[in-house]
């Protein structure tokens, strides 16, 4: 049985301009110890996602209108909230996009780490803050024993985000939810945050997702992927058949706009156009208008996904009924 089993998620925002359906049937399943990779450029869904999973959607003007997400048999869409407080931050965490935003610029670090273990575990504070110690020199912060009682502008970008880091492993959690952990940092410490997740997730046995616009990341980190695209799932795989054999369009454009993966001296891929309005739902592929092998049959009706082989599943009209090859693309 799946840790986590996410179902037809929808997730909608009613705002004057109209209906934004950011997140649109969105389903996936995860696995003890898996990390799962979910990609796409900025607006096409990822974070509402998670957020919609840790019960973070602001409503208004956020609305779940759809689906389930169901973990140790408790859906957390339309839990209590006495249930989803007693999972949140405890059994279920999340790493966010903005340390510098995440952390209250007026609380200390040590107040900051000890908080989760107060609340679901019933600490004594002398007991938090040895473990919240212990938390900061497993993410590689020098000087613990000092630096846990600074304030967040005291610390770099990176140490900042190993806080978060620390804050978000200090319950132990069975899942990681790491929102674009590394979006803001440089190269070297990018590198460093992804095999501090990589040790701590062999360490605690946890499952972990994993958000990003990278698939050069994904490829050294996650065991399965899925590709969205205005609110849904285009693409899904293994890691290693996404990357040697793409089925739709857009995961194949992503691939090609991988710096590291072009020719030097050439002009570096651009996928033409821009995201989608998804207040303005269109007829047929969401992806159509900036496809290069777009036809009209792309138009005509919304694609499914559909399974090509087992454990990869596509949402391409034009190569489920085999008018275009993986080679094409």
């Amino acid at each position: 049985m799946p840790l986590l089993e996410v179902t037809d998620l929808r997730t909608h925002f009613h705002t004057r301009n109209g209906i934004y359906r950011a997140v649109d049937g969105v389903s996936f399943t995860l696995e003890r110890g898996e990390t799962l990779g979910i990609v796409g450029e900025s607006g096409s869904g990822k974070s509402v996602t998670c957020y919609s999973i840790m019960g973070l959607v602001p409503q208004p003007p956020g609305r779940i209108v759809s689906g389930t997400a169901l973990f140790d048999g408790v859906d957390l869409l339309h839990c209590s909230p006495k249930q989803a407080r007693s999972i949140r931050g405890k059994r279920v965490s999340m790493i966010f996009q903005d340390p510098m935003t995440s952390l209250n610029p007026y609380l200390r670090v040590s107040e900051q780490l000890i908080e989760p273990l107060l609340i679901h575990e019933a600490l004594t504070k002398r007991e938090a803050l040895e473990r919240a110690l212990r938390m900061l020199e497993a993410v590689g912060i020098n000087d613990a024993a000092r630096r846990i009682h600074f304030y967040p502008h005291e610390f770099s970008g990176g140490m900042r985000q190993r806080v978060m880091i620390a804050m978000a492993l200090i319950t132990r959690p069975e899942i990681l939810i790491a929102d674009e952990p590394t979006t803001a940092l440089d190269v070297t410490v990018q590198a460093q945050i992804l095999e501090l997740i990589r040790r701590l997730q062999r360490e605690l046995g946890m499952a972990v997702v994993f958000v990003t616009h990278d698939l050069g990341v994904v490829a050294g980190l996650c065991d399965q992927v899925q590709v969205m695209y205005a609110g849904r799932i285009v693409e899904t795989a293994d890691a290693r058949t996404l990357f040697h054999r793409p089925l739709h369009p857009y995961t194949r454009g992503l691939q090609r706009s991988i710096p590291g993966l072009q020719p030097k001296g050439t002009e570096l891929f651009t996928i033409p156009g821009l995201p989608p309005d998804v207040s303005k739902p269109a007829a047929g592929c969401a992806f159509a208008p900036r496809c290069s092998l777009a036809a009209g049959t792309c138009t005509a009706a919304e694609p499914a996904l559909v399974e090509a082989s087992p454990g990869h599943a596509h949402a391409c009209t034009r190569m489920a009924r085999g008018e275009i090859t993986p080679e094409s693309l």
